[in-house]
């Protein structure tokens, strides 16, 4: 893992929101156990109707700089991540927090216009005064909460960052903070180092003096830094887990992160049917998880993890919505002869792309090549590179066939991965497009009546994997070595790893 980048409006990744989250406090947070509690905000008012969310402030948060922590500077960010086009924009739209007026600005940012003050100030984001901020939203939001602790709804000093310009969040000295921990020290590629914010508003939890986090560590470099005392707490992978399974400090966690193959329907060969469900049929997800991964993964039966939301009457949606994902390798191989008879060819080679860097994306892909060259009729190429490049230049310029790519839950709502896969969404990398599929995501997003939003959302993850829009392979578990000394290290799926309760005994 490593940051490029610790601006809330750009950062997109997990070791960077981890460290900003360090940093900076939002209106919410997570309590000792991971669940959502209050952080700048000391309570919330909401109407009758569930559209009108007003958050009163605490007068007692300063930033880094001594400014406090007002209304105003949450407007300011949460306008700037439009005005910057970054990465979770989409979020404060229709389906998400359907914040008012947000929509609007993502059609216009969408469509390639660039959006004016007045633009900016039609959110329905409102500063009533310095400690009260106005939330309103379209539809009534059951997760609006949870959404506020994800990072790119924590407010941005203003007064700073336009003065560090395009400088902000690239380094230490050019991120502002108001949260538990202070960043000393950022050198992407290997390490950031964090002290304790002595003027923490709510310091009496933070027994941590100093965090640091070793950035791009190889799983082998990782654990010997660990066995050597260098670290408390280290991820590893398949390759390591026989060694230190009998460990104490050995522990596996769920992660919340699916792993799947996403598909580039550009290719005439993958727009085939038949190939995309052959290629489905052939992955054994059960050895996958438990011969090669070997790290509590379990196998996805749909787009949509277990354990993510659960229906209004308190079924998980991945029971409730059925099974997707089979293993079958003769079917598999009439399947591929099918799609191969349909495209009067006898034989077709697909690339597959994935990042080096990132643990398991390389065992994933060996194990994909693997099952794809038992079929006769598919020739299989590696792409070796980086996350940064396959993500930014190959699939995001349509460079690949198949990539193997992960996307873990920004909050608990089945919503957070059927928007991946919207013909409008900057995410969906492979153009499947579907006018059926995005007028119900959409209407999703506007449904007041939670039973019926529940059955449209199951609708909607049907119609994409019945047309295997994606491959979903597998739910990532970590297998992790963890100081026995080291407590309250907040690990929960839909929540970043929080810090601030870290207690260390000697």
């Amino acid at each position: 893992m490593d940051i490029k980048n610790l601006d809330s409006s750009d950062a997109d990744d997990q070791c960077p929101l981890r460290a900003i989250h360090a940093v900076i406090d939002g209106l919410m947070k997570t309590d000792k156990k991971g669940n959502i509690t209050y952080g700048i905000a000391k309570s919330e008012e909401v109407s009758e109707d569930g559209l009108v969310h007003t958050y009163k402030l605490r007068k007692d948060v300063r930033w880094d700089n001594g400014d406090l922590v007002t209304a105003h500077d949450f407007v300011y960010a949460w306008q700037r991540i439009f005005k910057k086009k970054g990465s979770y924009y989409y979020m404060f739209a229709d389906g998400i927090a359907s914040i008012q007026g947000a929509q609007e600005l993502s059609d216009k940012i969408d469509a390639g216009e660039e959006l004016t003050d007045d633009d900016l100030n039609s959110m329905g984001v409102k500063a009533l005064d310095g400690y009260t901020l106005e939330v309103k939203t379209t539809v009534r939001v059951s997760f609006l909460d949870e959404l506020l602790a994800f990072p790119p709804f924590y407010p941005i000093n203003e007064k700073f960052a336009e003065k560090q310009g395009s400088k902000y969040g690239k380094s230490a000295k050019t991120i502002l903070g108001n949260g538990a921990f202070k960043m000393i020290n950022l050198e992407p590629g290997s390490v950031a180092e964090f002290k304790k914010n002595e003027n923490y508003y709510d310091q009496k939890h933070v027994k941590l003096q100093r965090l640091v986090m070793k950035l791009v560590q190889e799983p082998k470099v990782a654990a010997q830094a660990f066995e050597a005392g260098e670290t408390d707490y280290a991820p590893i992978n398949s390759d390591l887990v026989d060694k230190y399974k009998e460990y104490d400090s050995f522990k596996q966690v769920y992660d919340g992160f699916l792993f799947y193959i996403s598909i580039n329907f550009k290719n005439e060969d993958l727009a085939n049917l038949n190939v995309r469900k052959a290629i489905s049929y052939a992955i054994n997800r059960k050895y996958l998880c438990e011969n090669v991964l070997k790290d509590g993964s379990q196998v996805v039966k749909g787009f949509i993890p277990s354990g993510l939301a659960t229906s209004p009457c308190g079924v998980d949606f991945r029971k409730d919505s059925g099974d997707f994902t089979f293993y079958d390798k003769a079917q598999a191989q009439d399947l591929l002869n099918e799609g191969l008879k349909e495209l009067g060819k006898s034989e077709i080679t697909l690339r597959i792309t994935y990042g080096t860097d990132k643990s398991p994306m390389d065992v994933f892909a060996t194990y994909l090549q693997n099952a794809l060259s038992k079929l006769d009729g598919i020739k299989v190429e590696m792409v070796a590179t980086t996350k940064q490049d396959r993500i930014y230049n190959k699939q995001k310029n349509g460079d690949f066939d198949l990539a193997v790519t992960r996307w873990g839950p920004d909050y608990g709502d089945p919503t957070t991965y059927l928007t991946i896969a919207l013909s409008t969404n900057s995410n969906n990398y492979g153009k499947w497009a579907n006018s059926e599929y995005d007028q119900l995501v959409n209407q999703v997003g506007v449904e007041s009546d939670v039973e019926k939003r529940w059955q449209e959302m199951k609708n909607a993850e049907k119609i994409l994997l019945d047309d295997y829009a994606c491959i979903p392979v597998f739910e990532k578990g970590a297998a992790t070595l963890q100081n026995m000394k080291v407590k309250n290290l907040v690990i929960k799926p839909c929540r970043i790893i929080s810090f601030e309760y870290v207690e260390k005994t000697e």
